[in-house]
This record gives C-alpha cells, sequence and structure tokens, in this order.
C-alpha cells in the first residue's frame, strides 16, 4: 500500500518509495545459506534430492521455509523470525517482484534439480 503522498502526484516520492525495501507483515525475505543446517543437532536433508546444503530461507511473517535447489519446499516450524534474522548479515539485498521470479533469478526453481556442487 503506498502512501497517501506518493500516490502518483509526485514521480521522486514514487521513485523513493518504490525503492525501499519491503516491509510489513506481508513483506517476503529470502537468504540464501550454502552451507549445511542442523535443527536440535540434527542435519537438515531434502527428502526429494538428499541435498544437505545450498539452501534458500524464505521467511513471511512469522513463518520459515526451507527451498532446496530441487525446487522441494517446506515449512519448517524449527527455524523462528529471530533466529532467520539472526542469520542476515546483510541488511540490503536484491528485491525481486514476486517470490517465483525470485527463486527463478537464484537459482531454486528447479532448473538444477540433479545436479551435485562439490
Amino acid at each position: 500500500m503506498q502512501p497517501a503522498s506518493a500516490s502518483g502526484r509526485d514521480p521522486l516520492l514514487q521513485l523513493d518509495y518504490e525503492t525501499q525495501p519491503p516491509s510489513g507483515p506481508g513483506a517476503t525475505r529470502c537468504l540464501s545459506h550454502p552451507s549445511e543446517l542442523a535443527l536440535r543437532g540434527i542435519p537438515v536433508s531434502c527428502s526429494a534430492c538428499r541435498a544437505r546444503r545450498d539452501w534458500l530461507l524464505i521467511n513471511q511473517g512469522c513463518n520459515v521455509w526451507i527451498v532446496c535447489r530441487c525446487s522441494s519446499q517446506w515449512h519448517e516450524p524449527e527455524i523462528s523470525r529471530a533466529d532467520f534474522d539472526a542469520l542476515i548479515a546483510i541488511p540490503d539485498g536484491t528485491t525481486y517482484p514476486s517470490v517465483e521470479q525470485g527463486l527463478a533469478a537464484l537459482g531454486f526453481d528447479g532448473l538444477l534439480a540433479g545436479t551435485s556442487w562439490d
């Protein structure tokens, strides 16, 4: 939702609004996690391809999902929003128009399914 003052009358205010990072309860944030991930000491592995590293974590509201390169994804209740926030090292990032476009741009759309990274 745009503020009333940026509703299209002033192009500079509109540009400023459009370049702000997503925020608020509806914002979706993604975080690349290339190393292994352990929850309560148990290593996370993908049930579809058995990968054990190179994850994408997606946060919206208080929920966090894990996405594998094979495009398998699941809600992970063991990771809280506070845990997600603690993993963020760089507060700035790239903003994508949709989650699907972000997944494709970051290589988590299944295109690399079956590929092994050593």
